[in-house]
């Protein structure tokens, strides 16, 4: 059973999927769109990666305040998570993201990945992150 991670952001969705066998996250790619409210394309492009990769679950990174409450990019979120279910039929699990565009950046500064570059991949890595915090709290059930 094929998982698809999302981390979505106000212009970019990073994307990874894990391995057939539901245990290893890995980074796929960086959807860009020049205005925030324009998903259309976005929404192509993940049904592509959905059928490509035979997805059945999706997972999108729930951004809540470190407080535990609910901020305006937790309610967009929500709604773009809405919006997946609609167009994909499939179900879309909200996880808890919280710091871990943080945690991919240490991850790419760790790696020596220059500060410039690292924008470039840094949405993609933190979608794997949330995917394999999903993964790993399944496996330990």
């Amino acid at each position: 059973m094929r998982i698809m991670g999302l981390d979505f952001g106000t212009k970019t969705v990073g994307v990874a999927v894990c391995d057939p066998t539901g245990l290893i996250a890995q980074g796929l790619e960086t959807i860009t769109r020049k205005e925030d409210n324009k998903l259309r394309a976005t929404c192509r492009r993940i049904e592509e990666l959905i059928a490509q990769y035979q997805v059945e679950t999706i997972v999108l990174g729930y951004p809540m305040n470190m407080d535990d409450t609910i901020g305006e990019r937790a309610k967009r979120t929500e709604e773009f998570a809405e919006i997946l279910k609609r167009r994909t039929g499939l179900p879309v699990i909200l996880w808890d993201e919280r710091l871990t565009t943080v945690a991919a950046d240490e991850i790419l500064e760790e790696s020596g990945v220059p500060a410039g570059e690292r924008k470039k991949v840094i949405d993609k890595i933190a979608a794997g992150i949330i995917l394999q915090d999903y993964l790993n709290a399944r496996q330990a059930g």
